[in-house]
C-alpha cells in the first residue's frame, strides 16, 4: 500500500500524477484504479472498480453499507472459477458466489475504494483490531523514517502488540518515533517497540512482506 504522504510527496517531487491501483492474479488482474488527470485522485484509496463488482462483506456473510470496514469480495466475468484440484480452497474462497480478497477494507460513498490490511495481518491487542497500514501511514510521515513495517507480536496481557521495524536517517531515537506517534494515533496503536535497521528483509522479486519482517526482528512465525 502507499501512503498517503508518500503519494502527495512522489507528486509534488516529480510533478506526474501517480495512480494507486488494486489487482490479484485471481481477477486477472486489476480489480479497481484511480483515474488519470483529469479524474479525482484520492490518496489512501485504489479508486473505483475497474470491470468487478466489488461489495464488503462482514464474517456473518452479511453485505455492510458504505463506510463500514469488512472483508473486500468480488464477482465477475474475469475472476477465477476456481482453483484446479483444491476443493478445500475453493470452499474458502468462495461465498454465495463472491470471491474472497482476504483484505480488509471500506467503500465510500463515492465508490472508492480505501484498504486498511490484510485480515491475516490485523494486529488484535486486548479486542482492538489494529490495521498495520494506518501504523506504518503514521511512521513515514516522522521526517527522519525513510522505510517502516508494523507487525504483531504475541503478548500474554493483551494477546498481541504492536512493533514496528524503521529505517532511518540516524537523527531520532525510540523515544522520539513514540512520542510522535501518539501526537497522531490513540495510545493503544502507538508501538510499544521500535526495531532499528539498515535495511529490511526483502523477497526475491524486491517485495516487504510483513510475515517476513516480524520473524526477523521479533521471532514471530
Amino acid at each position: 500500500a502507499l501512503a498517503p504522504f508518500v503519494h502527495r510527496e512522489l507528486e509534488n517531487r516529480f510533478g506526474s500524477p501517480v495512480i494507486e491501483a488494486y489487482g490479484m492474479t485471481e481477477a486477472s488482474h486489476q480489480m479497481s484504479s484511480n483515474p488519470l488527470p483529469p479524474g479525482e485522485r484520492v490518496p489512501g484509496t485504489v479508486g473505483t472498480s475497474t470491470g468487478v463488482t466489488i461489495a464488503i462483506m462482514d464474517d456473518k456473510r452479511t453485505m455492510l453499507s458504505n463506510g463500514k470496514s469488512g472483508e473486500v469480495v468480488i464477482r465477475g466475468p474475469n475472476v477465477t472459477r476456481g482453483y484446479v484440484n483444491n476443493p478445500t480452497a475453493n470452499s474458502e474462497a468462495f461465498i454465495d458466489g463472491w470471491f474472497r480478497t482476504g483484505d480488509q477494507g471500506l467503500l465510500g460513498n463515492d465508490g472508492y475504494l480505501t484498504l486498511t490490511g490484510r485480515l491475516k495481518e490485523l494486529i488484535n491487542r486486548g479486542g482492538e483490531k489494529i490495521s498495520p497500514l494506518e501504523i506504518d501511514s503514521v511512521l513515514l510521515q516522522h521526517n527522519s523514517v525513510t522505510e517502516a513495517v508494523s507487525f504483531a507480536v504475541p503478548d500474554t496481557k493483551y494477546g498481541e502488540v504492536v512493533h514496528a521495524a524503521v529505517v532511518t536517517t540516524g537523527d531520532t531515537d525510540e523515544d522520539g518515533i513514540r512520542s510522535f506517534c501518539q501526537e497522531h494515533i490513540a495510545a493503544y496503536k502507538v508501538p510499544d517497540k521500535i526495531h532499528f535497521t539498515k535495511n529490511l528483509p526483502r523477497t526475491a522479486t524486491g517485495k516487504i512482506q510483513r510475515r517476513h519482517v516480524a520473524a526477523a526482528f521479533a521471532k514471530v512465525i
